[in-house]
């Protein structure tokens, strides 16, 4: 597994800017403050049973949350070696015959790869074979999604019940002011307590997950076209250049998409 160490470090530096804006009204020491861990139940937890509420399954949470231990993996990042791999099993293929790749695929580490050598070597006929990468391909781009709105869900729920909290705070303070008026300073700033919260699971954590899960999830999408692509012309027994120039013309078509998104996102900022 790689890490993305851009994606890594852009997010540790948002940590350090956060204590950076605490500890320069105060001092370091003035961290403590900030935790409360009422504040911190009450919002993550509200917030996450909110999307549990959403869910279809318990599965698909607990699937939706495990996107923030495989968030910043590099994907898509090693299509030219998946090209060369398929250029390869071609001109096997074309000296020795589809049946050669038998022995090949037991060494194939890419699921999608791997399934589709073995449907070619059985003889499974092109359209069918086709339905069932692409099926595949889709219903891992389906799970891929779901945890994208996991964390988008999450983010947009956490600053809700930051506000809530900070209600409840406000409420439990007005009732008290006219006992201890001396409460309200320390009531006031744990009711805003929960805001920040939310604000920070929604800018730090949540937001910037659910970015990188989709770019992640385009990039893979992009590597299994590759796939399909490369196994069906391997299957047509076409010539290796003219295999290499259909890799070749979807990787750049996957970057004019890409590029186009990111215009259209910018545009929409």
């Amino acid at each position: 597994m790689k890490l993305n160490k851009a994606g890594m470090t852009g997010f540790f530096m948002c940590f350090l800017a956060i204590l950076f804006g605490i500890s320069t009204n105060g001092g370091i020491q003035t961290v403590i403050n900030y935790l409360h861990i009422p504040s911190f139940i009450l919002t993550v937890g509200g917030a996450l049973c909110a999307v549990l509420a959403t869910a279809d399954s318990f599965e698909d949470f607990w699937n939706g949350l495990k996107g923030i231990g495989i968030a910043f993996e590099r994907k898509g990042n090693h299509l030219e070696e998946i090209s060369e791999l398929i250029l390869d099993l071609s001109d096997i293929a074309r000296r020795e015959g589809l049946l050669s790749l038998e022995e090949k695929a037991d060494s194939l580490t890419h699921p999608l790869l791997k399934k589709g050598i073995n449907l070619i070597v059985d003889g499974t006929e092109p359209e069918l074979a086709r339905d069932i990468l692409e099926t595949e391909m889709d219903h891992k781009e389906e799970n891929e999604r779901k945890r994208v709105k996991f964390w988008e869900d999450f983010g947009a729920y956490a600053p809700a019940w930051g506000m809530i909290g900070t209600l409840i705070g406000l409420i439990n303070m007005m009732k008290t002011m006219g006992t201890d008026a001396t409460s309200i300073g320390s009531g006031m700033s744990l009711a805003l307590i929960t805001t920040l919260y939310g604000s920070v699971i929604a800018n730090w954590l949540c937001i910037p997950i659910a970015r990188k899960l989709d770019k992640n999830c385009a990039a893979e999408h992009l590597e299994m076209e590759l796939v399909i692509e490369g196994v069906l012309s391997i299957q047509a027994g076409e010539n290796s250049r003219i295999i290499k120039e259909k890799l070749k013309a979807i990787l750049k078509e996957g970057a004019l998409e890409r590029l186009d998104n990111a215009t259209k996102e910018t545009t929409a900022a």
